[in-house]
């Protein structure tokens, strides 16, 4: 495992995670640089840990090699100041083992285990396939419960079984079902994130210790705040910084699919220096970007 800022506390994939965009060049080319540079302001602006190449990565529209490249420059960045986890899994399990055994080689510190999307497994399937996963690769893992986009939930029950398997130390949980994951807290030691950025105070108040976050590349610092405050026990604190990210929230994924908000927002900050992004994924219509800015003008942002 590659030495990073949250290897000696109690949360080694950290609290606070940025799903990180894949910046493209003007000609559509992975900007390296640009990602070097957006990884060290994550860090430095409260991240202790970075998804890289995930959905928001856009990595359904990258070659392996392209996907290899990321894990090696965020590793390279910082992987000395925050833990690193590849979003190197896919519905085809022998290719995920595969990208995972490079991503493995490139330094980082754990893995994003997705259910297999589109393939619609059972529920065994799941198991079967994260146990592959598993036995192949010595790597921590996360899984990555998102029906929206996968086609399946991962049950309760599955994921208490997924828990037994050492590997499988954390949950990214974007379900949006609170009964289940309380069914997922009480009966393992999984460590559980929020993948839903707007549901982070109320899943932490359930047990949950922190966030995977898109909102988080243009509000790393409130959310940090927000996260430490319900760590903390401070809900007032907590409560207050829930409300102020509602409109930032909704910005970046309220209107228009989350890497296409994320980098246009950071092309206005003066993050990126673009906003594209590979097809099927598109620019946004003038009135999305409309309602985009008015959100963030309730947020007291000027952009």
């Amino acid at each position: 495992m590659a030495s990073n800022a949250s290897e000696n506390t109690a949360y080694p994939f950290g609290t606070v995670l940025t799903a990180m965009v894949t910046p493209f060049t003007a000609e559509g080319e992975v900007d390296y640089e640009a990602a070097a540079k957006l990884a060290t302001k994550l860090v430095d602006d409260g991240c202790d840990g970075l998804v890289v190449t995930g959905t928001t990565g856009e990595t359904s529209t990258l070659t392996d090699e392209e996907n290899i490249g990321m894990f090696r420059t965020v590793v390279e960045t910082v992987g000395d100041r925050a833990a690193v986890l590849a979003g190197s899994t896919t519905n085809d399990t022998r290719h995920s083992i595969k990208l995972s055994l490079a991503a493995k080689d490139a330094g980082v510190d754990g893995i994003l285990v997705t259910a297999p999307y589109y393939n619609k497994p059972s529920q065994a399937g799941v198991i079967a396939h994260t146990q592959a996963i598993a036995d192949a690769v010595d790597l921590p893992i996360m899984m990555y419960d998102i029906p929206g986009r996968a086609g399946i939930a991962i049950s309760a029950e599955t994921l208490i079984r997924l828990a037994d398997i050492p590997q499988v130390i954390a949950l990214k949980d974007a379900k949006a079902d609170y009964q289940s994951t309380t069914t997922v807290l009480a009966n393992t030691d999984l460590h559980v994130y929020s993948g839903d950025d707007g549901l982070t105070l109320p899943l932490m108040a359930a047990g949950a210790v922190g966030v995977v976050s898109v909102s988080a590349h243009v509000a790393t610092a409130q959310y940090r705040k927000l996260v430490d405050a319900m760590l903390a026990g401070d809900l007032a604190t907590a409560r207050a910084t829930h409300f102020e990210l509602d409109p930032v929230q909704r910005a970046v994924m309220g209107h228009i699919q989350g890497a296409v908000a994320a980098k246009h927002i950071l092309h206005w900050q003066g993050v990126l220096p673009n906003n594209i992004v590979r097809l099927p994924l598109c620019a946004p219509s003038d009135e999305e970007l409309d309602a985009i800015r008015a959100d963030l003008r309730e947020a007291g942002w000027d952009l």
